[in-house]
């Protein structure tokens, strides 16, 4: 099928869908929030805190509307898509509170719906009906491929292998690739291992030391129930340029491969989910790059200005919001706040406003709203001043998990007081390479500045519901996601 015509149907289809939510919409004001981020962002734990913020409330002084006590009632509803997992939101809050650990990683789609019951600041009684809409930020990357051929996948994926900082961990995927000729017959024991050795070098990517961001396909590295299918089951070769694929061989296995992953997993992504959105907050592990260097900061810029380009961003007129989503927010949050110290907040801001910058001057000119802030949706620490000689040095204070070093080994039980030092005034010394950044660990002899700590203790009351847990600055993503909608 031609490509004009499947973008004609699709185009067809999101056309179908946004009148059928609009409609919706008129008779009951829906707001759709998407909530992604990349790997160890925080999605999952961000989801539950802010669903059990509108269902607890707590303090949350800047969300204006449960400042003002104009939230009635926060209720959950059975969600609108019958084929999408519901969010778990019951079993991670029980994590995160009775066992006092951090809930499984997000590794596919899923909803869950809440009716909101407030009053607006003229009077009377409305509700808001929000449907939660959590995803891996790794599908978003997934999102140009639709616009490029097997061939410039292939460029572009190679360029990445071998630069600098990845040809080491690409190393055993590349020698396989040197000795494999795209024109051979296809081969489907050499389409497997060189799948799996993309796939290993693509994980490696990931690790904690290296955090790079910029990894599609992102279905390799959670592939779910298409494991072994394949759409899953192809690599980038090494082609010349305008090299096409002859019948029967390799190239041309590769090359079809792709395209089904294009057709079956990334555009119905696209179109059912990721196209209806009206919200978003993208979640970014910046500490995790500033840990490992100055390429994974790099790394991690051209993710987020790969997401950003993803998005329908701009305000809808009445016309344009008939026949078609746009996102009118961004939200960009810098997670784990709580591993630092508060007059660290504003330079972790800093920072996350300069990995963002060319991607917040497109957004703004297409006429979406754009924010960024820091944040802990939970916070796991609190702060005191550690008396260090005849200093008095800030720290922060909580439970350390198991296994991880300081001066000594850390149980999981005890507390401990950590010196996380303080980020740069100024972000622009850890993007000039001419001023020597090398990455906080490397500045701590190979050992991570940013320990990861347990949750906080949170009790229960008599009814046996969870009592608010502490945060930083969830209420002011709140206001700016949803503050607007519930005045």
């Amino acid at each position: 099928m031609p490509s004009w015509y499947e973008e004609l149907i699709d185009e067809a289809r999101l056309t179908a869908l946004t009148l059928l939510d609009r409609a919706e919409d008129l008779a009951n004001p829906t707001l759709r929030l998407g909530i992604t981020g990349l790997s160890r962002s925080g999605k999952t734990v961000f989801t539950t805190a802010l669903i059990h913020a509108l269902a607890r409330g707590g303090r949350l002084p800047v969300f204006q509307a449960m400042h003002e006590g104009r939230i009635a009632s926060a209720r959950l509803e059975p969600q609108p898509d019958d084929a999408v997992p519901r969010f778990n939101y019951e079993g991670h809050l029980a994590t995160l509170v009775d066992e006092r650990r951090w809930p499984d990683s997000t590794r596919r789609i899923s909803e869950l719906r809440l009716a909101i019951d407030y009053a607006p600041t003229r009077g009377g009684r409305r509700s808001l009906t929000l449907d939660i809409v959590d995803y891996p930020g790794e599908w978003l990357l997934d999102l140009p491929l639709l616009d490029q051929d097997f061939s410039a996948f292939a460029a572009n994926s190679l360029n990445l292998a071998r630069a600098p900082a990845r040809r080491h961990l690409a190393g055993l995927f590349l020698g396989r690739l040197d000795s494999l000729d795209p024109d051979a017959p296809a081969d489907e024991a050499h389409a497997r291992e060189l799948a799996a050795l993309f796939t290993d070098y693509l994980a490696a990517c990931r690790a904690e030391t290296v955090s790079m961001s910029l990894l599609p396909p992102g279905r390799f590295l959670m592939p779910g129930d298409l494991e072994g299918s394949p759409a899953l089951t192809f690599a980038p070769l090494d082609l010349s340029p305008g090299q096409e694929a002859k019948p029967g061989s390799l190239h041309a296995m590769m090359r079809r491969r792709y395209e089904a992953y294009k057709d079956n997993v990334v555009r119905p992504f696209f179109r059912d989910h990721f196209a209806r959105l009206d919200r978003q907050i993208v979640l970014i592990d910046v500490l995790s790059a500033l840990n490992a260097g100055p390429a994974a900061l790099a790394d991690l810029e051209a993710a987020l200005d790969g997401i950003l380009a993803a998005f329908r961003v701009g305000r809808n007129s009445w016309l344009s919001a008939l026949f078609r989503h746009r996102i009118g927010k961004v939200l960009f949050a810098a997670t784990k706040a709580d591993h630092l110290h508060h007059t660290s907040h504003d330079p972790l801001e800093a920072i996350l406003r300069r990995l963002v910058e060319r991607a917040l001057g497109r957004a703004s000119s297409a006429g979406a709203e754009i924010d960024v802030v820091a944040l802990a949706a939970v916070r796991a620490t609190r702060e005191a001043m550690v008396k260090r000689g005849r200093a008095h040095l800030p720290a922060i204070v909580g439970v350390p998990e198991a296994g991880q070093h300081g001066a000594d080994e850390f149980d999981g039980l005890a507390e401990a007081a950590v010196f996380p030092g303080d980020l740069p005034e100024n972000p622009s010394v850890l993007f000039d390479p001419t001023l020597g950044f090398k990455g906080l660990a490397d500045a701590q002899g190979g050992d991570f500045r940013f320990l990861r700590f347990r949750p906080p203790l949170v009790t229960r009351n008599g009814d046996g519901e969870a009592l608010p847990m502490p945060h930083i600055r969830l209420d002011r993503a709140l206001e700016f996601l949803l503050g607007d909608r519930l005045k």
